[in-house]
């Protein structure tokens, strides 16, 4: 059997070939989305009918199933943490609910914000969490939440609710030490974490800035013409109804961020703060039965009261309410392990590197083969992963520092990821937030803008990190600084491939 394997003619599949398990999957995706009348909408088995598409290709094309097996299985084990993140996030969302924490934090958050600046501080505290957790799933199961009850009892469309929340988590997420794609994109860049975090300031921190001022127009335009007082003031008192009311409730969010300083790993500090919830809710809530709190843990808490509002914001969350959620996961995953190991991308995108010979097309190819990956292979993991080793001889044959393509790869292969309801992210947030990304995402706009600001920029030759550690800045200044972190051998060809284009008048010398 082993030397069967040896004498394999493997080769990489042609581009009809490579684009057959993405046409299925995109072509049942459509077809659920757009058709009526007893259709199948969710993405499990178009994407479960591509798994065996994707092998079907990769056997044609000299893999065993061994092989296209082992391919799966790999992504697979890289992803498992975060399964078990998803799954106890459940339990996260669940036992915040039972002890009153989103509760209070929708009941006091009321008498707090108006309709006015609700978006531009939701947002910000949004992006404070998700900085703390390095979490946009967890920013999203616990803020978010509460900013949708906070939102609907202000009057604001949902949509812009979510959409906000969208782009502070994922401002949080980017900007954390502790997020796993943060450090993914780093890792595959082969550059320092640090010098990863502050090139992405250079194109995040001013879509932020834009979506705050946004999300402020939109706050005293809109805000105020939908506010119906009787609507917060009847959520309330559904609210204090339902749990015993205190600002001690909102304790258990402390948790969660001081968790987090403290650099515990993820699965940590989330059963360190289901166990504060768990906690909250026998001495606050009275809940002393061992059954049922497992029983709400499990299968979530359902909230029963007159107000309908309530009792759709708080009735989620539980083990079991995840499980549609690792399901799809695990078959995109599966599908995006399938294509990489057959060579699919490669075949795509691997003869474009001759033509890319500027800073701009070169940051257009990287997010746009980011988004493929995304849209096609379901997985922010490989929206990152695999562009890395597709194109990073070209940033440094352009003298490009290594933290100018780890920030380019998160600029739209983590932003974008929860775009499509049928990847991890956008399943994760829509089983979440209750909506549709093709809802929300119109709204989202740190999300929305960041690979348009990205890209624009880089074909204006502005805001770029070269190897030698200098930037050229919005202005078309160029300022010395520390080279980021890079593997010695690429680090001198960069550099003198830099100092080459500096002479050919193809890159800025530095001007202080």
């Amino acid at each position: 059997m082993a030397s069967n394997e040896k004498t394999r003619n493997v080769r990489l599949p042609n581009v009809v070939e490579a684009l057959l398990p993405i046409a299925v999957m995109m072509g049942l995706m459509i077809y659920g989305l757009n058709f009526t009348n007893e259709l199948y909408y969710d993405a499990h088995m178009p994407l479960a009918v591509s798994i065996v598409v994707a092998c079907a290709v990769g056997c044609f094309c000299g893999h065993s199933f061994s092989d296209m097996l082992a391919g799966m299985i790999d992504r697979l084990n890289a992803t498992m943490e975060a399964i078990l993140i998803l799954c106890t996030v459940g339990l996260l969302v669940a036992s915040f609910i039972m002890s009153g924490t989103i509760p209070a934090l929708i009941y006091y958050g009321l008498n707090l914000l108006t309709p006015q600046l609700f978006l531009p501080i939701g947002c910000v505290l949004c992006a404070i969490v998700g900085l703390a957790c390095g979490s946009s799933w967890t920013a999203t199961a616990t803020m978010g939440i509460a900013m949708l009850g906070i939102g609907a009892g202000l009057g604001i469309n949902p949509a812009i609710t979510a959409g906000m929340v969208i782009s502070g988590a994922y401002v949080g997420d980017k900007f954390s030490p502790l997020s796993d794609t943060t450090n993914l994109a780093a890792a595959v860049s082969e550059t320092g974490l640090f010098d990863h975090v502050t090139a992405m300031v250079s194109s995040t921190a001013p879509t932020f800035v834009i979506a705050i001022v946004l999300y402020a127009i939109i706050g005293f335009v809109t805000g105020g013409g939908n506010y119906d007082p009787t609507l917060a003031t009847e959520l309330q008192a559904a609210l204090k109804e339902g749990f015993n009311m205190s600002p001690v409730l909102l304790l258990p969010i402390l948790v969660v961020i001081g968790a987090c300083i403290m650099r515990l790993p993820g699965l940590v500090g989330i059963a360190l703060s289901v166990g504060t919830g768990v906690l909250f809710t026998i001495v606050f809530q009275g809940v002393e039965s061992l059954a049922e709190i497992f029983s709400i843990l499990h299968y979530g808490f359902e909230f029963e009261s007159s107000n309908e509002l309530a009792s759709s914001l708080l009735t989620r969350g539980g083990m079991d309410h995840t499980m549609w959620t690792i399901n799809l996961i695990l078959l995109a995953v599966a599908y995006g392990g399938a294509l990489e190991r057959c060579g699919c991308t490669e075949t795509l995108f691997g003869g474009l590197k001759k033509h890319l010979n500027s800073v701009g097309s070169l940051v257009f190819a990287t997010m746009a083969t980011s988004l493929f990956c995304d849209a096609t292979m379901c997985d922010q993991f490989l929206g990152i992963g695999v562009p890395a080793p597709l194109y990073v001889e070209k940033y440094d044959e352009l003298g490009l520092g290594r933290n100018m393509m780890s920030r380019t790869l998160e600029d739209c292969g983590t932003l974008w990821a929860v775009m499509f309801p049928w990847t991890g992210c956008g399943a994760y947030q829509q089983t979440t937030l209750g909506m549709s990304p093709f809802v929300y995402f119109p709204f989202a706009f740190v999300n929305l803008l960041n690979p348009i600001y990205a890209a624009i920029t880089a074909f204006m030759g502005r805001n770029i990190f070269w190897a030698d550690g200098s930037y050229t800045n919005l202005l078309g200044k160029t300022k010395a600084g520390k080279p980021a972190k890079a593997p010695a051998e690429a680090h001198e060809k960069a550099l003198k491939a830099l100092e080459a284009r500096r002479a050919a008048g193809k890159a800025p010398k530095i001007n202080a």
